[in-house]
């Protein structure tokens, strides 16, 4: 069983990668780019029988800083 994770900032939290992708992007020809925000994915084998609640639980304790970042769980 897999769970991807979808970590990213919250809205309003400055995100300065993002600004500096953007800014790349830019200096590449690519002005089109309105804004950028900049995130991770975390793929996760679980045993059979993890539940997503229990993948919440490792979110908040150590995939993301619940205080700046938002996650998204999808289990396949």
């Amino acid at each position: 069983m897999k769970a991807t994770v979808t970590v990213m900032l919250k809205q309003g939290v400055l995100d300065p990668q993002g600004e500096a992708v953007k800014s790349a992007l830019g200096a590449m020809g690519f002005d089109g780019v309105a804004g950028v925000r900049q995130g991770k994915v975390i793929e996760l084998d679980l045993a059979d029988g993890t539940t997503e609640a229990q993948v919440g639980e490792m979110c908040e304790k150590l995939l993301a800083n619940t205080v700046i970042e938002s996650y998204r769980v999808e289990i396949a």
